[in-house]
């Protein structure tokens, strides 16, 4: 299993409850929770990509 799996639930957990907040407070412009939902899929993306990235290198180093 990717080790990125559980940090990846540990997180989204509190984001989530975050993202809840903004979108039903009606002060918050809604563009702005757009805006964070993207940036944390774009930044989740890399992550899983430089993970994936390291487990094959390590993977190619083994005798």
């Amino acid at each position: 299993m990717n080790p990125l799996v559980p940090l990846f639930i540990l997180l989204s957990l509190p984001l989530a409850a975050i993202g809840l907040v903004l979108y039903t407070d009606t002060g918050i412009e809604p563009a702005l929770f757009y805006a964070a939902v993207k940036t944390f899929v774009i930044l989740g993306l890399i992550s899983v990509a430089m993970s994936v990235a390291a487990m094959k290198l390590a993977d190619r180093a083994k005798p």
